[in-house]
C-alpha cells in the first residue's frame, strides 16, 4: 500500500522518503484546522479508541510481563508529545541518521508509518461519525464500516506487529541495545531527546517481556477479529459483553 507514492510496510531507505512521511504525518495532525467541530470530533475519537484498546487488552495490561508493552502501543500512538516528536524528527532528521544505530532509526521510521496511516483512517472515521451525541460502539462501528479501506486496516494491524518484531529483535542484540543507550546524551544535545526517550520506552517494554511472540500474536489475532466483526456488522464487535459474562462466570477474559 502507498501513501503519497511511498510504500508502507518497509522502513524508508532514503532521506527523501523519511522526510515526506514526516511532513505528511505532521500535516495530518492539523487536517481539521479549518473545522473546529471536526477537530474536536477527531480528538474525542482518538481518546475513545485509546480507551477501547486498553479495555480490549486489559488482561494483558494486568500481566506485569506485558504491562509496559500495552502502555507503549496503546498510549504512545495518541501521546501528548506526538506533535513535538513530529517537529523534532523533521528538524533533526540528519542528526538522527548520524547518531542512532540503523536498527533504532528504522524502528522509529516504522512508528512514523503506523502513525501516518492511523491518522488518515481516524480522520475518515471522524468525518463519518454523527454530528451530535457521544461516541458509542454502535456509532463507531457504523462509521468504521462506511469508510471501507479494508486493506489499509489490515496493514495497520500488520504494522503494529512489524514494529513489535523489530523492537524485539533489537533487544536481543546487546551491542545494538548498548548503542541506543550510548546515543542518549548526544540525542538530547542534538535536539531529539523526546524521540530517543520514545525509542527507549519501546525497547524497555520489549526487554521486560523476555520474548514478544505470544504478546504480538495475541494482539494481532484480537484486532483482526475485531476488524472482521466491525466490517461484518456483528453486534458487540469488540466482544465487551461476552467478556463481562466470562468475568462473572469466573473465566479468564480475552
Amino acid at each position: 500500500m502507498k501513501l503519497l507514492g511511498i510504500e508502507i510496510g518497509a522502513p524508508p531507505k532514503d532521506r527523501g522518503t523519511l522526510g515526506r512521511l514526516l511532513e505528511r504525518n505532521k500535516a495530518l495532525r492539523d487536517v481539521f484546522a479549518a473545522d473546529p467541530r471536526l477537530a474536536k470530533q477527531l480528538l474525542r475519537l482518538q481518546k475513545w479508541q485509546s480507551k477501547r484498546l486498553m479495555r480490549s487488552h486489559d488482561d494483558l495490561h494486568a500481566n506485569p510481563r506485558y504491562r509496559l508493552a500495552v502502555e507503549f502501543f496503546f498510549n504512545e500512538l495518541y501521546g501528548a508529545d506526538a506533535r513535538r516528536r513530529d517537529s523534532d524528527m523533521i528538524r533533526v532528521q540528519r542528526a538522527m541518521e548520524r547518531l542512532l544505530p540503523r536498527e533504532g532509526l528504522e524502528a522509529l521510521c516504522l512508528a512514523v508509518q503506523l502513525e501516518t496511516l492511523s491518522q488518515e483512517l481516524d480522520a475518515e472515521v471522524a468525518r463519518a461519525l454523527p454530528d451530535t451525541g457521544g461516541i458509542t460502539v454502535a456509532r463507531y462501528a457504523e462509521a468504521y464500516r462506511s469508510t471501507g479501506r479494508r486493506a489499509d486496516r489490515e496493514r495497520q494491524i500488520a504494522l503494529t506487529s512489524e514494529i513489535g518484531e523489530y523492537l524485539d529483535g533489537v533487544v536481543r542484540k546487546p551491542m545494538v541495545r548498548g548503542l541506543v543507550r550510548l546515543a542518549r546524551g548526544p540525542a538530547h544535545a542534538a535536539g531529539f531527546g523526546l524521540l530517543q526517550e520514545f525509542l527507549e520506552r519501546g525497547l524497555d517494554a520489549f526487554e521486560a517481556m523476555h520474548g514478544a511472540t505470544e504478546f504480538l500474536g495475541t494482539v494481532q489475532a484480537r484486532e483482526r477479529r475485531a476488524m472482521e466483526r466491525l466490517l461484518a456488522g456483528t453486534a458487540d464487535p469488540f466482544e465487551f459483553d461476552a467478556s463481562e459474562r466470562r468475568k462473572k462466570q469466573g473465566a479468564i477474559p480475552g
